[in-house]
């Protein structure tokens, strides 16, 4: 059995390549050479360490059991942020001021006005309804994209602004109300029907039934006329005031798929939009209708 060296075996070696002393640590058959640092590396660590100990001093830095350190200039981040956000106010209380007194037309006919708006009503989106509706306004399942030109409750400016204002099935007492029947677990229609119905619906958008499905459309457009026609109308193309949309637009709000408008007819829908008044001021509502509107699908 080899002899294992001692652990400072090499401590005292020199490398014959450089010259320079070894430290004695070895991996692998290769020794580190005892270099020192160079001396730029070592000021710049101790100005790092001086620097360390006035920040430490200087600004908070150190916590507390029930606070921390204040620092010698007393100075705070939130204070600065409070600082900027009110000269932030005040740069736009000029805007402001005119946005909450003008009409929503008045707005849009303003250039100056309209750019400030669609600013404001930009970062208000994002804060408030980029979570559901998407930063893009391009809306998921059971999301509406604001986008198209596929409105519910209507698309022009008052209605918009009703809708954010008062919300959708919301504990507002203005809110906009219409319910989608569960035609299926009601035990209004059975399964048969749901599906003829489904299938009928589908065709009024040009989607295929599936090559397995033996689609019947005639018993579908009975039970379409039956049930449906009170709320989507008979040309299947919706209601604004009950909220009922247009069936023949290939814009689906829960999915176009066979299944899916199976599961709409059986269960109903009825999504819920919080309703903003109080939440944001007068002229945020404002400036969040008109961006909403400039978005491409307001009337």
């Amino acid at each position: 059995m080899a002899d294992i060296p001692a652990p400072d075996a090499h401590k005292h070696e020199v490398d014959a390549v450089t010259g320079v002393a070894t430290t004695g640590h070895e991996w692998d058959g290769i020794r580190e050479l005892n270099n020192p640092l160079p001396r730029w590396w070592l000021w710049t660590f101790y100005a790092c360490i001086v620097w360390a100990v006035i920040y430490w001093v200087v600004y908070p830095a150190w916590p507390l059991v029930s606070g921390y350190t204040a620092g010698a200039l007393g100075w705070k981040s939130r204070d600065a942020v409070q600082v900027q956000l009110a000269d932030l106010r005040a740069q736009r209380a000029v805007f402001a001021d005119k946005l909450a007194a003008a009409s929503l037309e008045q707005i849009e006919s303003t250039p100056e006005l309209l750019s400030f708006a669609r600013a404001q009503g930009r970062a208000a989106f994002g804060d408030n309804c980029a979570p559901c509706h998407g930063a893009g306004a391009a809306g998921s399942k059971g999301y509406p994209n604001l986008n198209d030109d596929d409105w519910m409750w209507g698309g022009s400016l008052e209605q918009i602004q009703q809708t954010i204002l008062h919300g959708i099935r919301s504990t507002d007492p203005d809110a906009h109300v219409g319910d989608m029947l569960a035609f299926g677990r009601d035990g209004i229609l059975q399964r048969p029907d749901i599906v003829a119905v489904a299938d009928y619906v589908r065709s009024l958008s040009n989607l295929p039934a599936p090559p397995e499905a033996k689609a019947d459309l005639a018993k579908g457009q009975e039970v379409f006329e039956a049930n449906c026609a009170a709320c989507h109308g008979a040309d299947a193309k919706g209601n604004q005031e009950l909220g009922a949309p247009n069936l023949t637009d290939g814009i689906w709000l829960y999915g176009s798929d066979r299944a899916s408008v199976i599961a709409t007819i059986t269960n109903g829908r009825g999504g819920i939009m919080p309703a903003w008044a109080g939440r944001l001021d007068a002229g945020t509502v404002k400036a969040l209708t008109v961006y909403v509107h400039s978005l491409g699908g307001g009337k």
